[in-house]
């Protein structure tokens, strides 16, 4: 589409146009094939369960806890609660808000301003990274189903050649008789690294081959996935009301398992007391921020993807209050429950330092989370069977919107494209790409991508983002759509945030992850030279999108100088708006109402600044 067509209820983006320059009429505007028809949701809980299922997931009971710990259990509170209502709700409205309005997928959704579409295909880079390695740990989840089917449980107990520094997980209380200056580990976490991951200390000289087990486990989880986003949110919304309520019940009656172990009061103390000091320390923030995005999953396109598929009129600003509320409690809940069990084992370990009894990391849900199971009197497979099958089912849920947002974006592209061989090939790539995370230097290599692939990439083009949307569509604009659409009038705080504080909070976290950069490693152990090469490289091509579709969003319209292509890149297309044509030009009319209605236009910086945050 050739973008220097627009209609002029856009006049007040165009004050650098030609003034003889022609302005068709709405009616002409609209006079286009109607668009393909677009798949919807069953109805509006559909959706909600859904965006409840994609948000609460393993991000929270996998890994907030880890990330709690990490950075001074109840010292991340606060910056998590703060980063959360500054930066997490504020993003998560503003993509619901231009994925239902715009009824686009988390490409074309930024049509309002088309030099900026990279951002999208920035994003469906980090979704794909994203799929690779969650099904990796979902594999890991169904190894641990299978495993709980035996009449004992296999990380219960210790092997003699995990020596006399391991602790039976089945044990109440450990031996008395043990030296008090070593620190015990429990069974289920030398189950976990020797037996499940057989991990390696290093990967300098390579990671290994793929485990066998986890292979077959991970061909499951793509099966699962795969028929579950097949037929779209037609099949996908139906699963939703138990991917998103199963969970809660387990995680239940895990609390409550988890606090009458002795010890586990102390645990708790420990999770829920701030530390104030460390609210001066950036790292704690930028581990505030990091978890945000990765639990609300925001910043990566799946939001404005599952958003497009709701009614127009639709209430989405009820449901991002419930979805980022429940969110914030299943973190805390799952917090409360992790440690709680790791008081248990500093009790049972005779130490009072929290942080020695485990070890930190991505496997702590799959350390901690056992050895409660383990300890449980009656019928622990049964309840270790529920626990795992839970986990997975917060894997499913996550991981279908994550994928889908690259399925819908190459179903949009290539809209004669058969969806069942989209999601075929697509998850067959994936699962040949997560292979790398089930070898003995899997979890190196998750470590490596999530902050290579995934989150630096994901902060860049948040910041692009909320820039693009806040001043180059403009917060005024966002606010009258959202007039339009729900008749809901913006509060002050959403404008403030989308125009100032998010970018700012945003790009002082960028700067600090830049200054106080350095070397990636995975438990202590750095990675090999070339592969720091090499993740920078993965980082520059996710960010590098921004200018390789900037260039073709200017290449688009020959006919023009490459001046006027360059402005009206930062101009929505002419047929931006409600997907439906009937609103579309409902929508063109109330701009236009708008415009005439409107003062004379601001001249000066300030007051055009004033006018888009507060106008």
């Amino acid at each position: 589409m050739a973008q220097g067509h627009y209609n002029a209820a856009y006049d007040d983006y165009e004050s650098n146009a030609e003034p003889n320059r022609s302005k068709p009429t709405i009616e002409a505007d609209l006079e286009k094939p109607p668009p393909p028809k677009r798949d919807k949701w069953g109805n509006d809980i559909e959706f909600l369960m859904s965006c409840i299922a994609l948000s609460v997931g393993l991000g929270n009971v996998w890994r907030f806890p880890f990330i709690a710990l990490e950075n001074g259990g109840g010292a991340f509170l606060i910056p998590y609660v703060i980063t959360l209502l500054l930066v997490g709700k504020p993003i998560y409205y503003l993509e619901m808000i231009l994925g239902q309005f715009s009824s686009r997928g988390s490409v074309k959704v930024f049509e309002y301003a088309p030099i900026m579409r990279g951002i999208g295909y920035g994003q469906v880079l980090t979704t794909f990274f994203i799929s690779t390695y969650y099904s990796s740990l979902m594999a890991i989840t169904l190894r641990y189903v299978v495993d709980s089917l035996y009449a004992t449980l296999p990380w219960s107990y210790c092997r003699e050649e995990w020596g006399q520094l391991c602790i039976d997980s089945k044990l109440q209380k450990s031996s008395t008789n043990q030296n008090l200056s070593e620190v015990k580990k429990t069974s289920a976490e030398y189950y976990f690294v020797n037996i499940v991951l057989h991990e390696k200390p290093n990967i300098d000289d390579g990671i290994g081959v793929p485990n066998w087990v986890l292979a077959i486990t991970l061909a499951f989880a793509w099966l699962v996935i795969s028929s579950v986003i097949i037929k779209g949110v037609k099949s996908s919304g139906k699963v939703s009301y138990f991917l998103a309520m199963f969970p809660y019940v387990i995680m239940l009656v895990l609390l409550i398992r988890s606090l009458t172990l002795p010890g586990a009061f102390n645990g708790v103390l420990f999770f829920l007391t701030p530390q104030w000091d460390r609210l001066l320390d950036a790292q704690v923030w930028y581990a505030a921020v990091t978890q945000v995005f990765f639990s609300l999953t925001v910043g990566y396109g799946v939001i404005p993807m599952y958003a497009s598929f709701n009614r127009f009129r639709h209430n989405i600003k009820r449901d991002c209050n419930i979805v980022t509320t429940l969110d914030t409690f299943t973190s805390l809940l799952s917090g409360v429950v992790i440690f709680g069990i790791l008081g248990h084992l500093a009790h049972e370990s005779n130490t009072d330092d929290i942080k020695s009894v485990v070890k930190s990391g991505p496997g702590l849900a799959f350390i901690s989370y056992p050895d409660a199971i383990a300890k449980l009197q009656a019928a622990p497979q049964v309840f270790s069977v529920l626990f795992f099958f839970m986990l997975f089912t917060l894997g499913v849920g996550t991981i279908t919107g994550v994928f889908s947002t690259s399925i819908t974006v190459i179903c949009d592209r290539f809209v004669s494209a058969k969806r069942w061989i989209v999601v075929i090939v697509m998850a067959t790539i994936c699962y040949c790409f997560g292979l790398m995370y089930i070898t003995p230097g899997g979890q190196f290599m998750l470590n490596y991508i999530d902050f290579y692939g995934v989150t630096f990439i994901a902060i860049v083009l948040a910041i692009v983002e909320l820039i693009s949307a806040a001043w180059i569509y403009g917060v005024k604009s966002i606010c009258r759509d959202i007039k339009f659409m729900l008749d809901i009038k913006t509060s002050i705080y959403y404008r403030l945030c989308w125009g100032v504080i998010t970018p700012i909070f945003m790009t002082a976290i960028l700067i600090y992850m830049l200054v106080d950069y350095k070397p990636l490693t995975y438990n202590d152990v750095a990675y090999p030279e070339y592969l720091y090469v090499l993740g920078w490289c993965i980082s520059a091509i996710g960010i590098g999108q921004l200018i390789i579709w900037a260039m073709y969003a200017i290449y688009e319209a020959p006919e023009l100088s490459y001046c006027e292509r360059f402005r009206n890149g930062f101009k929505p297309l002419s047929d931006w708006g409600p997907l439906d044509p009937e609103t579309l030009k409902d929508y063109k009319r109330y701009v236009e109402d708008q415009r005439r209605s409107s003062t004379a236009p601001k001249t000066s910086f300030w007051s055009k600044i004033c006018d888009n945050v507060f106008g």
